[in-house]
């Protein structure tokens, strides 16, 4: 687990004055990565880190010697175009980079001429997703969500009687992963309203989104090794916003950007605190490491914004607020068990919480527990209702880490919107 160090100072500045704004997502505490392409003609790719509106080429940095890391080096004059090439080096080196990009983009280092070359700006690319994935494993880790879910569809037994005992998850298809700003076409699946009548093959009705925190395995294992809870940060690389559009389970949306656990160092928080009538953790899922500092004090939030309202230049509308140190299991915890059989995890590969909730209204993740299952609509700006989503809505997630004495960070947004079914 990394530790507070001088890259998260709150009052380190750079020299780009968009990162300075005490409202950014991305100041020089920060430097979440990204994958970009850049260009019409002849389209480049990049790796970068975010700095305010700007991303600086880390693959430009190292050939043009701004930047000196041996282990990074020998990938740059190949330019891999994901973060898998890099992601599965020790803590040390990623660390070795981080500090390198401080010092460069650092209101103290006077010498920027050279360095702005390799400035872009993010309104001058496309991104693309950061991590060329494998594997998808979505967990069910929020109490309260798994709860209410229970509740309405087992009301004499909410709650699964392994939920306390397991990180439950399951595996999704990595092939429909797709990057922030990918519209979504409306799937269709088998409907039967009439017990006498065969189903019917239509577009789906209760389609719905659910906000998740993403993160990437960094270095893998082997197969047949397990993890040890005290290892487990090792292997994860940064974390992203997810939503897992629900309705076959059909389409994945991620956020470029990919914060790294380093950054993410001061706003580490005890694990869920469990009822003391709850069982504690197997010896395997229990680690004092992990109980003390293994949650994460993520601020979400979901927006929506139908067709009417851009129409009407309405903005889009808080729907939810949740926090991921709500969550029953932590990241770390999520891991081990998933590799404790063996399972060899790979570099790239993506897991996901499942809905983040909380215990009030306003901190359900999803529509189907805002709604109640679509029997309390939500009233919009514009006058419409909201049951489930409709074509044309679009889902703007976002996320952000706040503590006294530490500079705001964040997550920056992760938008997906619904088009019709063909």
């Amino acid at each position: 687990m990394y530790e507070i160090n001088e890259t998260h100072d709150p009052n380190l500045k750079s020299w780009v004055e968009s990162a300075n704004d005490p409202s950014t997502d991305f100041p020089i505490q920060n430097l979440p990565f990204c994958v970009y392409e850049f260009g019409d003609t002849e389209p480049v790719l990049g790796i970068g880190f975010i700095i305010g509106d700007k991303i600086l080429d880390i693959y430009g940095c190292i050939n043009d010697e701004l930047m000196q890391n041996e282990a990074i080096a020998q990938f740059a004059s190949f330019r891999f175009w994901t973060l898998n090439a890099i992601a599965g080096f020790a803590p040390g080196v990623l660390s070795d980079l981080r500090r390198q990009a401080v010092y460069l983009l650092s209101e103290k280092n006077k010498d920027r001429v050279a360095i702005a070359e390799h400035l872009y700006s993010i309104s001058d690319v496309r991104f693309e997703a950061a991590f060329k994935t494998g594997d998808y494993t979505d967990f069910y880790c929020s109490i309260y969500h798994a709860t209410n879910v229970g509740s309405m569809f087992r009301p004499d037994n909410p709650l699964m009687p392994n939920y306390k005992y397991i990180p439950i998850g399951y595996h999704g298809r990595a092939s429909s992963i797709v990057v922030s700003g990918t519209d979504i076409k409306r799937p269709h699946g088998q409907n039967r309203s009439d017990a006498e009548k065969p189903p019917v093959f239509i577009p789906c009705k209760n389609l719905d989104y659910e906000m998740e925190l993403g993160f990437f395995v960094g270095k893998g294992n082997e197969m047949g090794q397990p993890i040890l809870m005290s290892e487990a940060e090792n292997h994860i690389f940064g974390v992203c916003l997810v939503n897992d559009f629900l309705a076959k389970n059909f389409a994945t949306t991620i956020s470029p950007y990919v914060v790294t656990m380093e950054a993410l160092a001061p706003f580490r928080t005890k694990a869920f605190e469990r009822d003391t009538d709850d069982p504690q953790p197997l010896g395997y899922l229990n680690d004092e490491g992990n109980k003390n500092f293994g949650g994460l004090d993520i601020n979400l939030e979901v927006y929506i914004q139908s067709e009417k309202m851009r129409n009407e230049n309405i903005e889009p509308h808080l729907l939810s607020r949740s926090n991921t140190k709500d969550l029953y299991w932590t990241i770390g915890q999520m891991l081990t068990h998933h590799a404790s059989g063996g399972c060899n995890l790979q570099t790239g590969d993506l897991m996901a919480t499942g809905t983040v909730s909380g215990k009030e209204k306003h901190e359900r993740g999803c529509l189907l527990e805002l709604t109640w299952r679509g029997t309390e609509p939500l009233e919009l700006p514009s006058g419409e209702q909201r049951r489930f989503l409709e074509d044309g809505d679009e889902i703007i997630m976002k996320g952000f880490c706040e503590r006294e004495g530490f500079r705001r960070i964040g997550l920056g947004e992760c938008r997906g919107r619904i088009l019709p079914a063909d």
